[in-house]
């Protein structure tokens, strides 16, 4: 006869499955049936016992009996769901109750599914894998939040469907509210979300990461990158993992001036032909009028030795690539 003390041997699969169920023939029945699949079986009779076994053995599923002496399912789930050591484990409910009230019972009690007796070992075995893949991808992508998160990473978790943020670290909060700070809160600013919606997230080649965007403020650069997990089978009302990072290029702009010994602005307006800009254009950015920016190009000119903005450019462009060899324009 088998006792809430019992578990299988270890087998070649990992996952730790609990059975509570005060009748040892059911008990018996699935315990045989898992065991040869290769889990690792834990029982319990009662529900004061499957309490203390949960929160020893912290299983990977644990499968219910509804109707049960004392502490019910019912009553066994909801305190499952609410300590925080067993709150995600998934629960199944084995239950003879067929009524619509007792299975919408088990589902607010935070059952994940149901099977009905009497027990068919392959249906719950089937149920269980079902659960088992969904918890697994879920527990990834927590792990994946606070491995960004504890490395410093700015990242954000966002519903496709609205755009709207479920998730974000510290300093994603902070990169987004400077440089968007006219974007409503809760919401991925309008051009990402534009981005995004862009991205043909179903036909992603595998290990081909989606094209980055871009978001430049001056001489800083804040760029997205959709996370490669999870990408081959999102829907619209699923949820993505965007990783940020920012760059400036204030410290290469000043080792440009050094070089070439140009004052600060000069660097700056040199900075901004590289990148292509037209003197209205750096003067918006600057804030200065498009005849400051020709007198501060002159000067820039005479210090290089050059006749054209092209020249300079080239010139400039070479020497950042000197020190800077990961530098991209």
């Amino acid at each position: 006869m088998l006792t809430s003390t019992f578990s299988g041997t270890e087998g070649p699969r990992s996952e730790r499955v609990l059975i509570v169920d005060d009748v040892p023939d059911n008990l018996a029945l699935l315990h045989d049936a898992l065991d040869e699949s290769g889990y690792t079986v834990y029982v319990a009779t009662s529900g004061e016992a499957a309490l203390d076994r949960a929160r020893q053995a912290q299983p990977d599923i644990v499968l219910l009996d509804a109707v049960m002496p004392g502490m019910d399912g019912f009553e066994l789930a909801r305190r499952l769901k609410a300590t925080p050591a067993t709150a995600g484990i998934p629960l199944i409910f084995m239950t003879g109750l067929t009524e619509t009230e007792h299975l919408v019972a088990a589902l607010e009690a935070g059952g994940a599914d149901y099977v009905t007796k009497p027990i068919k070992p392959k249906e719950v075995l089937a149920r269980m894998q079902v659960h088992l893949r969904a918890a697994a991808q879920a527990q990834g992508a927590v792990q994946t939040r606070r491995a960004l998160d504890a490395f410093g990473y700015a990242s954000v978790t966002v519903r496709l469907s609205d755009g709207r943020l479920m998730w974000q670290t510290p300093l994603a909060r902070e990169l987004l509210q400077r440089h968007f700070p006219a974007e409503p809160g809760g919401l991925l600013p309008a051009p990402v979300r534009e981005w995004l919606a862009r991205q043909p997230l179903k036909a992603q080649e595998p290990m081909r990461e989606p094209p980055r965007f871009q978001h430049e403020q001056g001489a800083c650069r804040l760029s997205f990158a959709l996370h490669p997990s999870g990408l081959e089978n999102v829907d619209e009302g699923d949820e993505c993992l965007l990783v940020m990072r920012e760059q400036s290029d204030a410290a290469l702009i000043e080792a440009m001036g050094l070089n070439f010994r140009l004052t600060a602005r000069e660097a700056e307006v040199l900075y901004w032909v590289v990148k292509g800009k037209i003197n209205r254009d750096i003067g918006d950015i600057l804030g200065a009028s498009p005849a400051t920016v020709k007198k501060h190009l002159e000067r820039v000119f005479a210090k290089l030795g050059v006749e054209t903005r092209t020249s300079a450019a080239a010139m400039a462009l070479n020497r950042l690539r000197q020190l800077h060899p990961q530098w991209e324009l």
